[in-house]
């Protein structure tokens, strides 16, 4: 443990030692009748552990679907290890496994295994055309990135590397910074205008590569078509296996030396690096137990009622989001990083601001009709583009009559008023073919909305920037 953080557990310590010694604890100023400490104890760490490591259970099931299992569908991931899978063409609602994919890029994404050896990366010239190649760990952080705003667009090539690689690399590449883990998660996105740009960005994704530094500079050398990533417990068959994938996952790909304190403290419950919750008591497995499923609602119900500075409804994402586990957010990082957005854009790279109420406070419901209005002047300041996606509550697109999941800035189908203003109705039939332009379909039953903007302004950065309200449209 670093000495910050050895200051900071040996100071709780003192502070509860002289709380005991100021209101000392007596068994018979209790009125309550005696309870199964161990249970107790094992529920109550549990939820914050779960809290802290959520990543380590959705990350490598999403891993273990898109590295093994072929889909029914071609809008979902699947790919060996150190190969890309490219979105061919834009998602729709066949994509099930949620995330809130968006709809205004093409994505190029792959599972890295770097424990050996660095990956390179390479991408031809992108020219004038926004793409990035968003990298995170097995945590859900990021920890760099390569694209326009952060490399370039020129042709280039770039060594993802492990935490413990020292190595030389070869004339022509560039070093990120090294992840943390041998798990890494790359989330390329390539604009796409609409569908007469898709072939235009596909020419693009063929020309990006992944490259084992073993096989650098050989031309015929295939990359092995790798899938031996271990296959996490069903958690919907015993509460406790998902504290068995965290185990495995976290064994593999530990969590920061930062984090080593919570880290100790998990190991009381049988949670974390080389633990075994099936060598626990009973009573510590029950408490586990129950920590799983509330610990899962608990990070649900953060993300959904909105988790961040409220405007007018709409939820920013608070300014760790991207990078929430180095800044010991671990609420973020769980809630709003990991299971809302699989794993998030820094806000320098995009901000997403999110609502599922109206500007009174009600959850958004297919089963009403809603208005949201720009002012002349006031939609967003960014040096890219800007767009309204809807979801439902799995975090996914949702089938409507005109397939259309998203309004924006890119493919501008919407029409201004003769004010200048932009109002877009969000309703589940349609306002009127003259208004058609506008709508954004809602599905039945409850939903969300996401306001994305990619290259976002100071004002967006400040969060000084102020969504409108949706308004709900009275019969």
């Amino acid at each position: 443990m670093n000495q910050p953080m050895k200051r900071i557990a040996l100071g709780a310590l003192a502070v509860a030692f002289s709380l005991l010694q100021t209101f000392p604890v007596c068994a018979q100023d209790s009125q309550a009748p005696p309870a199964d400490w161990r249970e107790q104890y094992a529920y109550t760490l549990g939820v914050q552990a779960y809290v802290f490591a959520f990543p380590w259970s959705y990350l490598p099931e999403l891993r273990y679907a898109w590295v093994t299992q072929e889909p029914s569908n071609p809008s979902t991931p699947y790919a060996p290890l150190n190969h890309f899978w490219h979105l061919r063409q834009l998602a729709d609602a066949s994509y099930r496994d949620g995330g809130s994919p968006n709809y205004d890029t093409l994505y190029s994404i792959a599972w890295l295994d770097v424990g050996k050896e660095p990956v390179i990366l390479s991408h031809p010239d992108v020219e004038d055309r926004y793409f990035t190649f968003e990298l995170a760990s097995m945590t859900s952080d990021n920890f760099d990135y390569v694209g326009s705003r952060t490399t370039g667009s020129k042709a280039c090539h770039f060594a993802i590397t492990g935490p413990d690689w020292k190595g030389e690399l070869p004339e022509g590449v560039k070093r990120l910074e090294s992840s943390p883990t041998a798990a890494v998660l790359i989330f390329g996105r390539t604009v796409v205008t609409g569908p007469k740009d898709v072939p235009a960005v596909n020419k693009l994704q063929d020309q990006f590569k992944l490259t084992p530094l073993s096989l650098w500079g050989k031309a015929k050398a295939q990359v092995p078509a790798r899938r031996d990533v271990f296959k996490p417990f069903d958690r919907n068959q015993d509460p406790l296996n998902e504290w068995r994938t965290i185990n495995r996952a976290m064994t593999e790909n530990p969590p920061l030396e930062q984090n080593a304190f919570m880290v100790e403290l998990m190991k009381t419950i049988g949670v974390g690096p080389g633990q075994d919750v099936d060598a626990m008591d009973e009573s510590t497995r029950k408490g586990l137990a129950r920590a799983a499923k509330d610990g899962r609602a608990l990070l649900f119900s953060i993300y959904t009622s909105g988790y961040g500075k409220k405007v007018n409804g709409w939820t920013y994402p608070p300014a760790s989001v991207g990078r929430a586990g180095y800044r010991g957010d671990f609420r973020t990082r769980g809630a709003v990083q990991c299971m809302g957005g699989i794993i998030s854009n820094d806000p320098e790279e995009s901000i997403y601001i999110n609502t599922a109420t109206d500007f009174d406070g009600k959850r958004l419901d297919g089963a009403n009709r809603y208005v949201l209005k720009f002012e002349k002047g006031r939609l967003p300041e960014v040096s890219e583009f800007w767009s309204l996606t809807m979801y439902d509550m799995t975090f996914n697109f949702t089938d409507n009559p005109i397939d259309r999941y998203a309004i924006g800035s890119l493919k501008e189908e919407y029409k201004l008023g003769e004010d200048g203003s932009l109002t877009i109705y969000i309703q589940h039939d349609s306002p009127g073919k003259d208004k058609e332009p506008n709508w954004l379909p809602s599905p039945e039953g409850e939903f969300n909305v996401v306001f994305r903007t990619y290259g976002p302004g100071k004002d967006l950065l400040a969060q000084k920037w102020e969504m409108p309200g949706l308004a709900r449209v009275e019969d």
